[in-house]
């Protein structure tokens, strides 16, 4: 039986409340007509740190013992995790330690570093960055604090979807699908599981990079699959190398189904979010926006969310996407 459930996401909000952004649903006209469908954008990089990952750490963090706390706590992550644990140690008052791969975007590395983070960095070809974060946590006596398969993130997550549901319901309109960008299934389990509550009906897609769709594939087999090695591509924002456990018993239970996403459809998100609403987004947080323009969704003439999960993006990639505008 699973301890997930719609009672603790609602608790992440209690606790929540006043501390994080509660981010716009956005439409364009223009921009539905293009898809083919009424699409509402769920704008999660205009939440604080430019990505929803902060829901579900500052959630965590807030749900620990005062003794924990201060002992500090760590992090792995390609960024948007990490920025996320930054700003929730920032507002607790306490230390933090982010392991991050030599790779990592310029501007998740500078945004931590001003969150008040420690930095320290692996080389994701050789090294674990699990068994990295775990070393740290041992030698300082910190809590590390995971990137998605964890209730208390998960439930955090899940407050994006509340909202969904109650801006849904203020212009009184029903879904009939929302597409998630996926990496390890934080943010998917916990929206599936807010917004399926209210519209048992929605049709719940997740949004994986070509080639890599470890979740649709563990959706298939029942179990968490993981990649056999890093993918190379701008979608850096969900390509975790691993599904979670608990995420996926949660998007089993509401029949998830994966959509693969290349590179082009991620830039092709992110001219999209601005041309149509002046909106800043990554690859990775435009993917699910992406998948749906190029018509790997079958949607056509549904209402439709997608979420705009982040806009953590390097200047050289932003100008490669506004080429496409």
């Amino acid at each position: 039986m699973s301890e997930f459930s719609l009672d603790v996401i609602r608790q992440a909000a209690a606790r929540l409340r006043g501390k994080v952004v509660r981010t716009p649903l956005l439409e364009s006209p223009m921009l539905s007509e293009r898809a083919g469908c009424r699409l509402l954008v769920k704008a999660e990089a205009l939440q604080l740190t430019g990505s929803f990952k902060v829901r579900g750490a500052l959630n965590k963090v807030l749900s620990m013992e005062h003794a924990a706390r201060r002992q500090g706590i760590v992090a792995f992550s390609a960024g948007n995790h990490g920025q996320g644990v930054s700003a929730a140690a920032r507002q607790v008052g306490c230390p933090a330690v982010i392991v991050m791969p030599n790779n990592a975007p310029r501007i998740k590395v500078e945004n931590c570093l001003w969150w008040g983070a420690e930095v320290v960095k692996y080389d994701p070809q050789t090294e674990d960055r699990v068994e990295v974060a775990q070393r740290i946590a041992q030698s300082r006596r910190m809590t590390v604090i995971p990137p998605f398969d964890d209730y208390d993130i998960m439930a955090g997550q899940g407050t994006c979807g509340l909202e969904i549901v109650e801006q849904l319901e203020e212009i009184g309109v029903r879904p009939d699908a929302v597409v998630i960008n996926c990496s390890g299934g934080g943010l998917a389990s916990g929206v599936s599981e807010a917004i399926k509550n209210a519209f048992p009906n929605t049709r719940v897609m997740i949004a994986e990079v070509l080639g890599y769709e470890k979740v649709a594939r563990s959706l298939e087999s029942g179990r968490p699959e993981s990649n056999p090695s890093v993918p190379k591509t701008i979608l850096d924002g969900i390509s975790g190398p691993t599904a979670g456990a608990k995420t996926l018993e949660v998007l089993r239970r509401h029949q998830a189904t994966g959509l693969s996403v290349s590179d082009d459809d991620g830039l092709n998100g992110v001219a999209a979010a601005f041309k149509m609403l002046k909106l800043v987004v990554e690859p990775g947080g435009g993917a699910s926006l992406g998948v749906v323009l190029a018509g790997k969704a079958d949607v056509a003439g549904k209402n439709v969310v997608v979420i705009a999960s982040g806009g953590n993006v390097d200047p050289s990639v932003f100008s490669m996407a506004l080429e496409r505008c």
